[in-house]
This record gives structure tokens, C-alpha cells and sequence, in this order.
């Protein structure tokens, strides 16, 4: 059967969305897997699919690019809600995902801000292989870990440009600390509002950038003491700002882009 989709971007973190809102879910791990390889597919590094929701405007799902199920994307979801703010012609939309309802605002034609819930750092939420502070981890540089419903695990370093995030990025996602794995972030403090972050991705990538991601670095760096928001959060595909009050749902702020559509 013919599937149409859209390719958006935000900051370089490339997805693409499938509107099955009139129809039924048609994605599986495997069609994800065949969609997201960059050479017989499309290729994206998260694919989002909006579904029917009697509660919001739409229910979202997210695939990673091998064909895994994630329960959160800060771009994707950013991405969906531009489409469904366009597509009513209101600056505000709610939208439902395994986080829960979450409250999408237009802040200009590109920029759109989305709630990414509230984080979690007890240690089976996370989740880690024994109960441990998240605060700071018994590893090298005892990093902080945290959830924005999946892992992360955020290292503060005085000099970016020293670290192989290539190298040392799988060691840490693949530690038996982490059974479900983790994200890896590597974070240099500019100022207490502003940090440069480069990222090791679950599943084995450096992207340009990830919403969950710049949300889980600035939660843990405002834990730490270290910043105050909001945080402008600058990647490698540009920037995005996080505000978190230290107790309540953490916002993500930053533009989202079309690439291109098609149908396959």
C-alpha cells in the first residue's frame, strides 16, 4: 500500500513523520528498520507516527532508525505538533504520548516549544543495575544519570575538543551499569545558562543534535549546581533552550524544519 510521509528536521536531528490518523498504525519494527536505512530507505534517526486520540489532537509513537520503539523524542514531537498547529491555525496543541498529555506552543513560523514531562532520578526509574545515587555515578568522571523516559547519562568536562565522544561514547552506553543501555552526553559549562553538548546516541550514533537529550544534560547540570534556567543548549546542529524549574515538567524550545514529502 502506498504510505505518504513527511522528512523534517530540527537542527540537523533528522525524522520522518507518518500521519495515521485516518487509518490504522501501519508501522512495524521491521518497516521502521527498512524506512530508516539511509541507503534503501529513507533514512531518518527517529520516525514518528501520529495515531486517533479522543483526548488530544493526536497520539504519538516513535521508532528508532534499527527498528526499536523509544517512548520519547523531543524533535519528532516538536515536529508533530508544528504539523498539527499548522493544520489548525491555533498556537497552542496538545498531543499524548507514553510520557502522557503534553502542551505543544508555536513561539514563531519555525520555533515551536513542547513539554518533555518531568524527569526521573530514582534508580530503577533511570534504570540502573543497582540502587546508586544518579547524582554521581561510580565511573570515571562520576557523571549524572537521569530519564526523560529513556536513559541518560551526562558527563561535565573542562575541554570538549579533548574527548573521542566516537571512542568513549559506546563504552559508557554498553556499561553493565545500564541494562537498557543509555544515551551519553558530554557537556562543557560556557556560563550558568549556556553549555556545549556533544552526544553518543542509544544505539550507536553522534547526531547533530537530540531533544531528549539537551532536556536530560540541562536536568542534570541544574541538579548539579552547575547552570540555572533556562539553558541554551548548543550542539552540534545548533541550539536549542530547556527550562526546568527543579521540580515540575522540563520545556524544550527550538526550530523544526521540512525537508522534503513523499510517498512510498
Amino acid at each position: 500500500m502506498p504510505l505518504s510521509f513527511q522528512k523534517l528536521h530540527a537542527n540537523g536531528d533528522d525524522f520522518m513523520l507518518i500521519d495515521a490518523r485516518g487509518c490504522d498504525n501501519p508501522i512495524t519494527g521491521e518497516l521502521a528498520r527498512t524506512l530508516g536505512d539511509r541507503q534503501r530507505g529513507v533514512g531518518f534517526n527517529q520516525l514518528v507516527v501520529l495515531s486517533h486520540c479522543p483526548e488530544t489532537a493526536a497520539q504519538l509513537t516513535f521508532w528508532n532508525a534499527d527498528g526499536s520503539s523509544l517512548s520519547t523524542c523531543g524533535s519528532a514531537t516538536r515536529g508533530a505538533a508544528d504539523l498539527l498547529m499548522r493544520e489548525s491555525g491555533e498556537d497552542s496543541v496538545r498531543v499524548k504520548t507514553v510520557r502522557g498529555i503534553q502542551r505543544c506552543l508555536r513561539l514563531d513560523d519555525q520555533s515551536v516549544s513542547v513539554e518533555m514531562g518531568v524527569p526521573q532520578f530514582a534508580w530503577q526509574e533511570i534504570p540502573l543495575a543497582t540502587a546508586l545515587d544518579s547524582l554521581a555515578l561510580p565511573l570515571p568522571g562520576e557523571p549524572a544519570a537521569c530519564s526523560m523516559g529513556n536513559p541518560h547519562c551526562t558527563f561535565f568536562v573542562e575541554d570538549l575538543h579533548a574527548i573521542d565522544v566516537a571512542t568513549l561514547g559506546p563504552r559508557i552506553e554498553a556499561h553493565p551499569l545500564f541494562p537498557q543501555k543509555t544515551n551519553v552526553h558530554f557537556v562543557q559549562v560556557i556560563d550558568r545558562r549556556t553549555i556545549r553538548l556533544r552526544i553518543w546516541e542509544r544505539n550507536g550514533a553522534i547526531p547533530l543534535g537530540s531533544g531528549s537529550c539537551a532536556c536530560g544534560a540541562a536536568v542534570n547540570g541544574i541538579r548539579r549546581g552547575l547552570l540555572d534556567s533556562p539553558v541554551e543548549v548548543l550542539c552540534d546542529g545548533g541550539p536549542v533552550t530547556v527550562s526546568w524549574d527543579g521540580q515540575g515538567k522540563v520545556r524544550l524550545a527550538g526550530v523544526v524544519e521540512r525537508v522534503f514529502s513523499g510517498v512510498i
